[in-house]
């Protein structure tokens, strides 16, 4: 199969928009080279350059287009535009079914010619994030497009981005490129994908993005290795460093000891967004006073004046981080809270110093029960967020909450109260530890629950993959606090105390404009959205996520169960005793008269009286109004002493009587009080099932 090759050489490309780069090429020349097919697509993005390699057929097969216009009788001006939208004679049209069809054979046609012509708009539409224009002409690209090399089974396909006076900068495509703008300047010619890649590797450029990251990663791993050190795992530094260098040379340098006394958080921080540095780390797991870094030249002096100048650069940059350190010392923690009151959180939420009041009440109503002292709780409730008005999380935001701990320190506050203000945002993601501590897990839960109230409060929910506040990992967040830590939590008197507190306390400063409906419903929206993270966790674990939605749908609660830990244990347990055939019987049971229910209230509505004993008169229908009342008492008696799994089991034996009454006893009987009656036992059945499992939930 013949081969295509096109690189698109430019001036240094963004690193963050390399790969949606040659993800949007491949995609976009996969749809405007229809219908050849490419084969063994591989993409290459760097700082200079987007290209793709891959198979292609010779020729874009004949075909037979048949293609309906408009009716018989329609007026000359439609026909005429349907003729000239497909390039057509009027004598190719042909009478069929009342309308006007081209009919016509579409010879083959050579696949250089299709690529020379879908190019030129291909480029021309091409959807960088940001774009530039450059000279005289319209074309723009995201920096300066200087080569195209395009080929087809070793041949250059020859095309110009001029279009109607317009000259695309000269740009004509061909079969030169470029390798290493410094180490090996100028062009050359190339035949194929093999001979470009090889041809740019001798002149000092790595066309595969990941090859790059190979060779940064091992190169940097070897130097460190060489002094007893270890690279800090950083993949995004990593991917972005590869789309800086076109032929990595990694080095290592020397911290200054006199910044070695620094937060290690502040000079990772520092290095990582202001240099691009990597962390290094001694083999206890101390920060290291080595950096590594990746030049993209080879030096005559093995890269010693490269690694000073780092070196003096790095010193500029802790000099300042060390200034901002010293100057936030000077004012306490407890000194910074009433700026917040002067910095909005958001329009409707009010400010920073309003969401802290409510999460120091909402963490003086958990810690109690989580065995936190209570003053230390509050302490680090109101202490939590003070450092968003220091000078080094004004220019770091990443730090908050780091640099909020080392202060607090510095300021005598106890241990515990310092390190709750560092993880009172933990978890942030799933290889993010959860906090463990009392005090840390009482701050950390009340701010998740905060944020979660007060955006629902205002109607500001998550619509599909849009959650700009962050909420689905909020509501993530606490179910791992509480799975992990295992707490016994009741949430939904939090939510609703967060909703009293936010209407009494906060009148006077109207820190919160809720929308009436919103709040009105808050526990059951908030409570249900926490679940249904839950369940997406259960579901992405293997486990039975259709359980716990049967089992937060049970009982007459209007919220569900709100204590996430009773709520696995059911689910476990019910999940266990489904897996049975003993819960296998009592599903089947229950579908049955589920289904029958189902089909009589579209007809009148709910049977949500309950059976009279009068009109019970078949012996089937007596024995399971029997059965059923003394399941109920013992799955009553199970349910409070919480043993979920003999709940459910005690209600299995209605599966016989069941099948004996749907056997002989005639639901749907001529007598109406009959009939209601009986559909009310039915619906007795179904609710007592439903206080333990709602099981038109579990999934067939």
């Amino acid at each position: 199969m013949p081969e295509l090759l096109i690189e698109l050489l430019s001036e240094e490309i963004p690193a963050r928009m390399q790969a949606r780069a040659a993800e949007d090429f491949s995609r976009l020349l996969k749809e405007a080279l229809a219908p050849l097919a490419l084969e063994n697509t591989r993409t290459f993005h760097g700082p200079r350059r987007i290209a793709l390699a891959a198979g292609i057929a010779a020729f874009v097969p004949a075909r037979q287009v048949r293609e309906r216009g408009p009716r018989i009788g329609a007026p000359e001006a439609a026909i005429g535009g349907f003729l000239r939208k497909h390039g057509a004679a009027r004598g190719e049209l042909i009478e069929e079914g009342g309308y006007w069809v081209l009919a016509r054979e579409e010879k083959a046609v050579p696949a250089k010619a299709r690529i020379a012509e879908a190019m030129p708009p291909l480029l021309r539409r091409f959807p960088w994030p940001k774009s530039m224009r450059w000279g005289a002409s319209s074309f723009a690209w995201v920096r300066p497009l200087r080569r195209i090399l395009c080929l087809f089974d070793g041949e250059a396909v020859l095309f110009a981005l001029a279009e109607n006076g317009d000259d695309g900068h000269g740009l004509v495509a061909g079969n030169l490129t470029e390798g290493h703008r410094f180490l090996a300047p100028g062009a050359f010619a190339v035949r194929s994908a093999k001979e470009w890649e090889e041809g740019l590797k001798e002149r000092r450029v790595i066309a595969s993005a990941a090859e790059r990251q190979d060779f940064i990663a091992d190169g940097i791993a070897r130097l460190a290795g060489a002094d007893q050190l270890r690279v800090e795992s950083d993949p995004g530094l990593l991917e972005e460093v590869a789309g800086l260098v076109e032929w990595p040379v990694p080095l290592l340098g020397t911290i200054d000891a006199a910044f070695m006394d620094l937060p290690p958080e502040l000079m990772r921080v520092t290095m990582r967004l202001n240099q691009r540095y990597f962390a290094l780390a001694e083999v206890d797991g101390a920060f290291a006073q080595k950096f590594a870094f990746v030049a993209n030249i080879e030096a005559a002096d093995g890269g010693a004046a490269i690694i000073a100048g780092n070196e003096r650069v790095l010193r500029a940059r802790l000099a300042d981080a060390r200034h901002f350190y010293d100057l936030d010392r000077r004012t306490s923690l407890e000194a910074r809270v009433p700026k917040l009151d002067h910095v909005t959180f958001h329009a409707r939420l009010g400010s920073q110093g309003a969401r802290v009041r409510r999460i120091v009440d909402l963490t003086r109503m958990i810690a109690p029960s989580l065995g936190a002292p209570p003053a230390l709780a509050e302490r680090a409730a109101l202490l939590a967020k003070a450092d968003l008005v220091s000078g080094m999380v004004g220019e770091f935001p990443e730090l908050q909450g780091v640099m909020g701990s080392y202060y607090a320190l510095n300021d005598g506050e106890p241990e515990s109260v310092a390190a709750a203000i560092r993880e009172h945002y933990t978890p942030k993601g799933p290889d993010d530890d959860a906090p463990t501590a009392p005090v840390s897990i009482s701050v950390a839960l009340a701010e998740k629950l905060d944020l979660l109230c007060g955006f629902f409060a205002i109607g500001e929910k998550p619509t599909g993959s849009a959650d700009p506040y962050a909420l689905r990992r909020a509501a993530l967040g606490i179910v791992r606090i509480v799975r992990e830590n295992g707490l016994r939590l009741a949430l939904v008197p939090l939510i609703e105390r967060w909703r009293t507190f936010i209407g009494l306390e906060h009148a006077a400063e109207r820190a919160v404009r809720p929308d009436a409906e919103a709040l009105e419903t808050l526990p059951e929206q908030v409570l249900g959205f926490i679940v249904e993270r839950l369940r997406v966790a259960l579901r992405a674990e293997g486990l039975r996520h259709d359980v716990l939605a049967a089992v937060f749908a049970a009982g007459g609660d209007a919220h569900g169960d709100d204590d996430l830990t009773r709520l696995l244990a059911r689910t476990s347990a019910i999940a266990a005793v489904l897996g049975t055939e003993t819960g296998a019987d009592l599903l089947t049971a229950y579908r049955r008269a589920a289904n029958i229910l189902r089909i009589e209230e579209k007809k009148d509505g709910k049977f949500d009286a309950p059976p009279d004993p009068t009109l019970l008169c078949e012996a089937e229908e007596k024995a399971l109004a029997a059965s059923l009342e003394k399941a109920r008492h013992e799955a009553d008696a199970m349910l409070k002493d919480e043993h979920f799994e003999k709940a459910l089991t005690v209600l299995s034996p209605l599966r016989d009587p069941l099948d004996a009454f749907f056997a002989r006893v005639t639901v749907n009987a001529k007598e109406p009080e009959l009939r209601r009656n009986r559909l009310r036992l039915l619906q007795a059945m179904r609710t007592t099932i439903d206080r333990i499992a709602d099981l038109s939930k579990i999934e067939a």
